[in-house]
């Protein structure tokens, strides 16, 4: 029974070494958008990992709410303040090359006291290692099976394809959070027109009332009628 135990533990730790489990790193960090309601009169941080020597663009804009502004700041892993922004309805910034640690996004609503804000924001890495991880691939190739395409042209138009996609996701988003807040105003003004076209119609009703009294007492005879 022992003897059957250690051949188990052996299978599977061989196994768990093949699958690379042993030697596992950390998650690669990915690209991330968050959307969230920052109540008024309040402060709201974020915190957000990032590697050392890469690029991160963060890009946030206000989709609803009173005046769509916000206050915003971005602070590095070691407290330094990098972007200070004040009453902004959107913004877009990049820190290049970036530190290890974490990063603090803040989003501050404190000067408005009735209105919420609903923030959208997007973190986009691009990573300098990407470009080793392309190149791994076409090191296990031989060169005779390569047939008679050039590898370097395989490779740039896999890396040009990758950064076109990546940038149209990264305009599709953006596209919808300009739609979200172009409906949010919208839907605002809508109410805006509803409420204060029932208050018009409400004085003409009242106006139109008052005048229909008045003239009845200019007709109104009141002289005794005589006996």
């Amino acid at each position: 029974m022992m003897a059957a135990g250690a051949a188990k533990a052996l299978t599977l730790w061989l196994f768990l070494q093949a699958a690379g489990v042993g030697e596992a790193g950390p998650p690669p960090i990915q690209d991330g958008e968050f959307t969230f309601l920052l109540p008024a009169g309040r402060k709201q941080c974020f915190y957000q990992s990032a590697p050392a020597n890469a690029s991160l663009e963060t890009e946030y804009q206000v989709i609803g709410g009173a005046g769509l502004d916000v206050d915003f700041t971005l602070e590095s892993p070691q407290g330094v303040l990098l972007v200070s922004e004040s009453r902004k309805a959107d913004g877009v910034h990049t820190v290049e090359p970036t530190e290890a640690g974490d990063y603090r996004l803040c989003f501050d609503n404190s000067f408005s006291t009735i209105s919420e804000k609903l923030v959208f924001f997007e973190l986009i890495f691009d990573s300098f290692q990407d470009d080793e991880e392309v190149e791994g691939w076409a090191e296990a190739v031989e060169p005779e099976e390569m047939l008679d395409v050039k590898m370097e042209d395989i490779k740039e138009s896999i890396e040009t394809m990758r950064t076109r996609l990546e940038r149209s996701i990264q305009m599709l988003t953006l596209l919808r959070a300009f739609e979200a807040r172009d409906r949010n105003l919208q839907e605002d003004n809508l109410e805006r027109v509803n409420f204060w076209s029932a208050a018009n119609v409400a004085v003409l009703l009242l106006v139109a009332v008052l005048q229909v009294c008045t003239l009845k007492r200019f007709f109104h005879d009141k002289r005794p009628v005589p006996t």
